[in-house]
């Protein structure tokens, strides 16, 4: 697999992500990170998957530059989220815990922190009071919409945004993290942190996976299918033989007209490619041998043209996707 001990810090930062706000400030961080603070939030909802393996992927390239990382496991989140019992996902969180590290963050290089150490001091919950009197419900409920569970929005879900904003500013980092589902509780950060007195920081966003099945929606451990840090080499296997992958450049919609994304392809683009430099697709001699691609480009040139079938493309994802998984699979394992 591909080492990043000589890339510019400027790449390390934005490759692969969806956006950044602002890419001056982003310059800027990349000038100096060393020792500065960047973090994820995650809810303790479920099994390490590969939704949260794709932002843990740019934490590792945020280390490779220098940076800090600080994992919010956030309990209280998840509380308001209907994600369960304090108990349960604190259970769950200590697992997210070991799964992360296990994956291969440095652990000199990792805090995790939970939303309840803080969340419940009086200067927080002031602040949090401030929010809520210059927020409008309508802004709240739209920041929360991508990431609420159920359709019917309840009160927590609005205090849910306000708070997200607030943790950046008392986790006190340099750099906000996360998938694109989470650009609007971003964006509420950064124009309305400010009128408490406190900096608005810069954010970067990374892609969201499609469901696995359908190629519809993103990857959830909550609905749908996802390969997971648990999950052995049969069972990657079968998940992905089962994936959505049409042989064309642009998938057919749904009968309901919802567009679809090939999640095959995805997993290429963000998880294989970024991880090893050449990707090796074995094939009979009958049907034309074994195939190298140098690019994701490539590739996927490759199988929107037929040039290479998803029957020959799955089995080398899998595989890969194994390479990647089962070294964490084994660590936690081990402590079992």
């Amino acid at each position: 697999m591909t080492t990043d001990t000589d890339a510019d810090p400027y790449d390390l930062l934005t490759r692969r992500a969806t956006e950044g706000i602002t890419d001056e400030e982003l310059r800027a961080l990349a000038d100096d990170p060393e020792g500065k603070r960047a973090y994820v939030g995650y809810e303790p909802s479920g099994v390490l998957h590969l939704g949260h393996m794709l932002t843990a992927n740019k934490l590792l390239d945020l280390q490779a530059a220098g940076m800090e990382v600080v994992i919010l496991l956030a309990d209280v989140h998840a509380y308001l989220n209907d994600k369960g019992s304090f108990e349960e996902i604190r259970e769950t969180g200590e697992r997210m815990r070991e799964q992360f590290l296990a994956y291969g963050l440095d652990p000199d290089q990792t805090e995790f922190v939970y939303g309840s150490e803080f969340q419940t001091d009086e200067e927080y919950v002031l602040d949090l009071h401030e929010l809520e009197l210059s927020t409008t419900l309508n802004r709240a409920q739209r920041a929360m919409a991508e990431i609420q569970s159920g359709d019917t929005a309840k009160v927590s879900h609005v205090v849910y945004p306000l708070m997200q904003a607030l943790d950046i500013e008392y986790l006190d980092l340099d750099l906000a993290v996360g998938g694109l589902d989470q650009r609007k509780v971003h964006v509420l950060h950064r124009e309305e942190i400010e009128s408490l007195g406190y900096e608005s920081r810069p954010c970067i966003h990374t892609p969201i996976l499609a469901d696995l099945g359908t190629g519809v929606g993103k990857m959830s451990s909550s609905s749908g299918v996802t390969i997971s840090m648990e999950d052995s080499a049969g069972d990657i296997e079968s998940k992905v033989n089962d994936a959505y992958c049409p042989p064309t450049r642009d998938p057919e919609p749904t009968d309901d007209g919802e567009e679809r994304e090939n999640p095959v392809l995805e997993l290429f683009q963000y998880h294989v490619f970024p991880r090893f430099e050449t990707v090796e697709i074995e094939r009979p001699e009958e049907y034309g041998g074994n195939l190298t691609y140098e690019t994701y480009e490539g590739l996927a040139e490759a199988l929107e043209s037929g040039d290479l079938h998803p029957a020959d493309a799955k089995p080398a994802l899998a595989s890969y996707l194994d390479e990647l998984i089962a070294p964490g699979r084994e660590k936690i394992r081990a402590r079992e």
